[in-house]
């Protein structure tokens, strides 16, 4: 058993026939799918190679279309901006007609412990929702990117930690460069996207892990990934470590990270969770 925490529907050109081939050319038996409800004025110019040819972001109704090609392979995802005064409803409608199961994926220029967040944050609680988060720092990369200078989510891990402290009924998954350079006890996270070298140990990443039953993580795009193979002994043993709070994920449709599981031998049972049992628990019996 197979399930990828986190993906896309019409993402880098894959529509429904495309993901669906390459799920069983990778042995992958269900699929999260998120949306990405944003202003097209938060997102840099660039993503418009890989995302819907239609409207902004990767909007629900490319959710619900793709998912319905498939409906025992897929877990719909939906999470409207927090700004929206009608957010709550929305959230609300689509899971009562739509059957969304994950609030998921939250990546705007938004502090997470913005009030208005906090309450949508408390409804998914409720509703038994878990949120994937995307946090990215103000990182200038040595150039501007009109029209910003830098494309940030989310604020920090301290404005993450406090919303995960204030609503201690909700499930929270993270993801993104900004919070995996945490992994490291050192000062590279809000320099650099990516972090190299040996990882420091005391990393905020695992102490978050032990503070908060109410935190997971996916190891999806580069950012997981790399954060795991810049200290392959270290990441070996991170895995081993939370193996009850890490999903597989891929965030696009490449190998890359089961290569690096398998080279790393894991025991069978942490393999097993990470895979899928982890991302069952959430399903099966959060919800």
């Amino acid at each position: 058993m197979l399930i990828d925490a986190h993906n896309h529907p019409n993402w880098h050109g894959f529509n429904a026939e495309k993901i669906l081939r390459n799920m069983d050319e990778q042995g992958i038996d269900q699929m999260w799918l998120f949306s990405w409800e944003v202003p097209e004025d938060e997102y840099a110019p660039s993503y418009h190679a890989v995302l819907p040819p239609a409207g902004t972001g990767i909007p629900l109704e490319d959710v619900i279309a793709v998912g319905r090609e498939a409906p025992e392979r897929f877990v719909l995802g939906y999470m409207p901006h927090p700004k929206r005064p009608d957010a709550i409803d929305r959230l609300k409608a689509a899971v009562e007609i739509h059957g969304i199961r994950l609030a998921s994926e939250l990546k705007v220029r938004l502090p997470f412990d913005d009030p208005d967040a906090l309450r949508l944050y408390r409804f998914c609680g409720e509703q038994k929702l878990p949120i994937t988060i995307h946090l990215d720092y103000p990182i200038d990369h040595g150039r501007g990117s009109y029209p910003r200078p830098n494309w940030w989510y989310g604020g920090s891990l301290d404005a993450f930690e406090r919303a995960i402290k204030a609503c201690p009924e909700t499930v929270f998954i993270g993801h993104a460069p900004g919070f995996w350079a945490h992994i490291s006890n050192d000062d590279q996270y809000d320099k650099v996207s990516y972090p190299e070298g040996a990882v420091v140990p005391g990393g905020r990443v695992g102490a978050l892990f032990t503070a908060y039953p109410n935190l997971y993580a996916d190891l999806s795009a580069g950012s997981g990934l790399r954060a795991l193979e810049r200290d392959p002994e270290f990441g070996r043993q991170f895995l081993i470590d939370f193996q009850d709070r890490l999903l597989f994920g891929r965030d696009y449709f490449d190998t890359r990270l089961m290569d690096f599981l398998l080279e790393c031998q894991l025991p069978e049972e942490v393999f097993a969770k990470i895979a899928y049992k982890n991302a069952q628990h959430l399903l099966d019996v959060y919800l």
